[in-house]
This record gives C-alpha cells, sequence and structure tokens, in this order.
C-alpha cells in the first residue's frame, strides 16, 4: 500500500512541480532573464501559495477520476498493483505515470 501510494504521489508531484514551472514562466516579465531558479524565487507568496493550491486541486481531480475508473488506492498489498493503476489510468483518459 505504502508502495502504491508512494508511486502515485511522486507522480503527482512531478505533475505538480513542472505545473509550478509553467506558472513561474508565464508570471515572468518579459525584460527579466529566463532562468530556472530565477523564476522561482521571483515569484511572490501569492503566486507560489495559488501554483501550490492549484496543483493540490489538479492532484485531488486526477485521483478522483482514477478512483471513478476503478481504481482504488486503499487496497493494501494488491498483487495487481500496478496494472490495476495502469488500467485506471487508460480508463480515465490520463496520460502514464512516472513508472513508465
Amino acid at each position: 500500500m505504502k508502495t502504491k501510494i508512494a508511486s502515485l504521489g511522486l507522480s503527482l508531484i512531478l505533475a505538480a512541480t513542472s505545473a509550478l514551472t509553467v506558472s513561474a514562466v508565464h508570471a515572468q516579465d518579459a525584460g527579466t532573464t529566463a532562468t530556472g531558479t530565477t523564476q522561482a524565487a521571483s515569484m511572490t507568496k501569492e503566486q507560489r501559495k495559488a501554483a501550490r493550491k492549484q496543483a493540490r486541486a489538479k492532484k485531488n481531480a486526477e485521483l478522483k477520476k482514477l478512483e471513478d475508473a476503478g481504481y482504488n488506492p486503499a487496497r493494501a498489498n494488491d498483487p495487481n498493483y500496478p496494472q490495476d493503476l495502469q488500467n485506471a489510468q487508460k480508463k480515465a483518459g490520463i496520460g502514464a505515470g512516472a513508472s513508465q
């Protein structure tokens, strides 16, 4: 169960991280330089909070879609773990996680 949650959590964290990077790029002024560390540092507290809130909403929506497609993250020691998650992703139309 911990492995399933960790795997799902990792893929969702990676998605959230990329969403934060995209938000930073769009929020950046046209006159400044484009470096990854400067973008993250130049975000205001409100922008970071909004980006976290957006990433959390996206993660929760994706998890809800997976659960509606038949995935149960609470099932402990599921022998079909990777396959049932992949089947739910396919059924829900969600891209493959970080494990592929």
